[in-house]
């Protein structure tokens, strides 16, 4: 069984859409889905600088205009037997699965960018990865600090999300055998900073066209698998303001008896945790189209 997982922000870095749109078609996709962001797509995964699309209101459209592109380009093989997204990759694990429309998950990820920039321009605050550590020595570390564990990665990785002085203070006083990396982010995601920007998301949302996932769809919330549409979109609504909780995904992609991950670009990250977590499995990193077919032939493997 193959789950096809969607990378969050921070994963993004310049130019690294530039390969994906020589594909016949890719160009014309990407402009669809910039102009149902509002959001130049074509510029920002090619020439944009890395600190244009650090910001929220771009890099989040970016990354699920990315992940649908590469989903285009696998074509009928993009068939899994799970989907799962970190953060704002659940809009695209949630478009894949057919819980929304592309154009419907570009104008959400848009507004969801926008907002969450917005809640983060109010208080100057960020996020920062926790590397190792006793994971009780960690927790109780960043509630010494005054921040908040806000994405459980599973293998060893919290991220700590808060004030801006807070996390500089736990980097010159982090848990023991641990080392605390600043992430390239905007701001204190899935925290309770984020609180305006869910409102703002769950007028958009209720308004959306949704359907039920053709495909197990696994939430950050819990872990758990979701069956019906409009839950998966509320779930989605709510994350925005509580923690990820990657390492309950892992454990549920376990038990489900998955034996294939395949990362969407920008790829990378999630295949890594899975190399510490989940012993055994296969993995492929899709960062560009000459992974497509590695990505075809794994899928046709592993749901044979």
């Amino acid at each position: 069984m193959i789950v096809i997982v969607c990378p969050g922000q921070g994963s993004q870095t310049p130019g690294f859409l530039a390969p994906w749109l020589e594909l016949p078609g890719a160009r014309e996709h990407l402009t669809a889905l910039s102009d149902a962001a509002g959001v130049d797509l074509v510029a920002h995964g090619t020439t944009s600088d890395e600190d244009t699309i650090k910001d929220t209101a771009v890099a989040q459209p970016l990354l699920v205009g990315a992940g649908l592109l590469a989903l285009r380009a696998l074509g009928d093989h993009a068939a899994p037997g799970a989907l799962a997204g970190h953060s704002v990759g659940e809009i695209t694990a949630a478009a894949a699965a057919g819980v929304l429309a592309e154009d419907d998950a570009m104008r959400l990820v848009a507004l969801r960018g926008r907002a969450m920039a917005e809640a983060s321009a109010a208080t100057p605050t960020g996020m920062s990865a926790v590397l190792g550590g006793d994971p009780d020595d960690v927790l109780a570390t960043l509630e010494r600090h005054d921040l908040t564990p806000a994405n459980v990665n599973g293998a060893g990785q919290v991220v700590a999300a808060g004030a801006l002085p807070a996390l500089a203070a736990l980097a010159e006083d982090p848990p023991a055998k641990a080392r605390v990396i600043p992430l390239k982010v905007a701001g204190a995601f899935h925290t309770h900073y984020m609180s305006p920007a869910v409102d703002a998301l769950s007028a958009a949302a209720a308004g959306s066209d949704v359907s039920d996932p053709g495909v197990t769809l696994v939430s950050n919330r819990d872990g758990a698998t979701v069956t019906d549409g409009r839950e998966a979109l509320d779930r989605i609504v709510a994350q925005v303001s509580n923690p990820v909780r990657w390492d309950l995904c892992m454990e549920r992609f376990a038990a489900l008896g998955v034996t294939g991950i395949i990362e969407l670009p920008p790829a990378g990250t999630l295949v890594g945790l899975a190399k510490r977590a989940l012993k055994g499995v296969e993995l492929l990193a899709v960062k560009t189209p000459d992974d497509l077919d590695a990505a075809r032939t794994l899928l046709e493997e592993h749901s044979a």
